[in-house]
């Protein structure tokens, strides 16, 4: 699982009189992962050693100046490059102590930013979309230059990302209200503009970042309603001539996140790895309100794995360097080390070993127990300790531990860890209760409150956990997930309308397959589909799930057997889906519960009707079919000519 280990302090922030702005412009790593240059919004630039925080240089215009592009560094020629009042460039090497006597060269137009890859020549993107190289630039500062974007059109967002060992220049604009976005490579020239699917009106991306993997650019972009978009673009068909036409950008979307009351204003989303995303800003689907969280989400399997709570306001701004998040909030500049395993069980246990350098996790975060405690020893810490030491004793018990020997083992453990935090509120370890689950020697019966408790903190990652290697769970738990899971108002995911309207509106357009909840939700639901289950002993705890529950539960089932009849519902890696005949028989479990209740819901109308459509088209199929089995079972018997010859002409009656 993903980790978030203890911060530190990189410098303290000068934030704007009303607090909207962080007083940073700008992040850039230097010769290595030891040295950040950091930019403020009006007239310094700060070289600091991240591993003791320390300055080791800074630079200031003079008064009347103001530095309008976060500085970059040349390592080409241990250099840094900044531009000041948008047409001023400013060189200088470490050793120089003024920035006014380095040198300097005006442009003839205003630049956006200086963009910078380690070992690249930096690239001088201007504010209406053109791009020079800085050598060439210098050679002639006053050449004319031309301009790229509509007018209206401005520029939003932009970076640098170096493939395939091509730079490539990649920004969004916006021009009354359409989003756009651009996709430039340097030596030879060419550009491509795409178009960004339109998403709520009114609504515009907060965030963007990008990677380069497996010979694609993925760009990730968070929206204020939680949605978080990824689109990918292939960097081999980019033609040599300019794409003047905007082409369609498709997009899937990755993540639903909860947003609590209203939209999202100053949040944040970062693609760390292939498989998770640091969100920042985005309320904490376990909080309360009024608290500010950097956290980490998994979107393979739609979980939030980490959390941090951050103190002071958050300024909607994320940079990440060296398996380093760097984050401004409230008056402090905080640096937060994480790790992004692959999910294994072999990791879950701690049987992998870790080599992590002390600049990576900068001394701050915890390692295997070196000590070798006994079972009762971790009994017994449990009942005591902090959260972090006994995450890291039950990790070290578990890598030492036999197979044979860890059931009896991790009920105990999991008993003591349940039972303190049913008597200590303030005390909750969820990952440590996860690694439990993962070995797959605990079950229901042997902790019969894990799953309540987990239902109780709202950690909806452990529940599904729980789902989906526990074999024993009682009907009676199950249904409590369930209502959990599919409640308008859980903070599963989000939901911005109210889900009543949303059934009765889908209810009636089953054909456009739209999944009627998150997708967070929907792998959380699927686990229930899979649950093992008595219908004897399922059938009264469905009997007491509201209307409300029953018809968002059954437009769901629609729509997995919409999928599994239209495109045989194809796997997705990462997701666990159920069986036809598994959504077929919580169908009719719905539908025996809740008959007389939804023939009498007006709202439930459309959705009765079209599950009876289906159903009479299938009986029709099957009918159908069952015309011609006796033919076809003639077919079989019949036994082909021994001697047909190289070419025949056979006619067979089928009675």
């Amino acid at each position: 699982m993903a980790a978030l280990y203890e911060g530190y302090t990189l410098c303290g922030l000068v934030p704007d009189q009303n607090l909207s702005s962080s007083g940073i412009q700008g992040i850039e790593e230097e010769r290595d992962r030891d040295h950040v240059v950091v930019t403020d919004s009006t007239r310094s630039v700060t070289l600091y050693k991240v591993s003791d925080q320390k300055p080791l240089g800074s630079w200031t215009v003079k008064q009347g100046q103001k530095l309008t592009c976060p500085a970059v560094f040349n390592s080409q020629t241990n250099e840094y490059v900044a531009v000041t009042d948008n047409k001023v460039i400013r060189i200088w090497k470490e050793d120089d102590i003024l920035l006014d006597k380095a040198f300097k060269a005006t442009v003839s137009s205003d630049v956006w930013k200086v963009h910078c890859t380690h070992g690249g020549e930096p690239v001088v993107l201007f504010q209406r979309g053109a791009v020079r190289l800085l050598d060439s630039l210098l050679a002639a500062p006053q050449q004319p230059i031309e301009e790229v974007l509509a007018q209206e059109e401005a520029i939003r967002w932009s970076t640098i990302i170096v493939a395939e060992t091509q730079q490539f220049i990649i920004i969004t604009t916006e021009q009354k209200g359409e989003h756009f976005l651009y996709l430039q490579r340097l030596n030879p020239n060419s550009v491509q503009r795409y178009r960004l699917e339109r998403e709520e009106p009114g609504l515009s991306p907060l965030s963007f970042s990008a990677t380069y993997r497996d010979k694609h650019i993925c760009l990730l972009y968070l929206y204020p309603n939680g949605h978080v978009y990824q689109s990918v673009l292939s960097v081999r068909g980019l033609g040599t001539e300019e794409g003047v036409q905007a082409l369609p950008l498709p997009r899937s979307l990755l993540l639903g996140l909860p947003v609590g009351d209203g939209q999202l204003e100053a949040a944040s989303a970062m693609a760390l790895d292939e498989a998770h995303v640091a969100v920042v800003g985005v309320p904490h689907p376990s909080a309360g309100g009024g608290k500010d969280f950097l956290c980490i989400w998994n979107t393979n399997f739609q979980t939030l794995q980490a959390g941090k709570e951050m103190a002071g306001k958050i300024y909607g701004q994320l940079w990440s360097y060296s398996n380093k998040v760097f984050i401004p909030h409230g008056k402090t500049l905080s640096i937060i080390p994480f790790e992004c395993p692959k999910s294994s069980l072999a990791s879950a246990l701690g049987k992998l070993k870790h080599t992590k350098t002390e600049g990576e996790l900068n001394q701050t975060c915890y390692t295997l127990s070196t000590t070798n405690l006994t079972t009762d020893q971790v009994l017994e810490l449990i009942k005591t300790a902090p959260v972090e030491e006994i995450q890291k004793e039950v990790e070290g018990f578990l890598t030492r531990a036999e197979f044979q020997d860890l059931q009896p083992s991790v009920g105990q453990l999991a008993l003591t860890l349940v039972s303190r935090s049913l008597a200590d509120p303030a005390f909750y370890s969820s990952s440590t209760l996860a690694q439990l689950v993962h070995t797959r020697c605990l079950c229901h019966s042997v902790c019969p409150d894990l799953v309540l408790l987990a239902l109780e903190k709202k950690d909806y990652f452990l529940c599904q956990l729980c789902l989906q290697f526990f074999p024993d769970i009682p009907e009676a738990v199950t249904c409590a997930c369930l209502k959990a899971f599919i409640s308008p108002t859980s903070s599963v995911v989000n939901d911005r309308q109210t889900r009543a309207e949303d059934v009765k509106k889908k209810a009636s357009a089953p054909s456009q397959l739209s999944c009627p909840v998150g997708l967070h939700k929907a792998v959380l639901i699927n686990e229930i589909l899979q649950t093992p289950y008595s219908d004897t002993f399922l059938l009264p705890h469905l009997k007491d799930l509201s209307s409300q529950h029953v018809m968002l539960f059954l437009q769901y089932l629609q729509f997995l057997y919409l999928k599994y009849s239209q495109d045989a519902f194809p796997q997705m890696e990462g997701f666990r889906s159920p069986s036809l005949s598994q959504i077929m028989d919580w169908v009719c479990l719905l539908l025996d519960a809740h008959f007389t209740v939804l023939v009498m819901t007006p709202e439930a109308k459309g959705l009765l009707l079209n599950l009876h459509r289906f159903v009479k088209s299938q009986v029709r199929l099957v009918s159908e079919l069952g015309k011609i089995e006796g033919s076809l079972q003639e077919l079989r018997k019949m036994k082909a000519k021994e001697s047909i010859g190289q070419y025949s002409i056979e006619i067979i009656e089928l009675f």
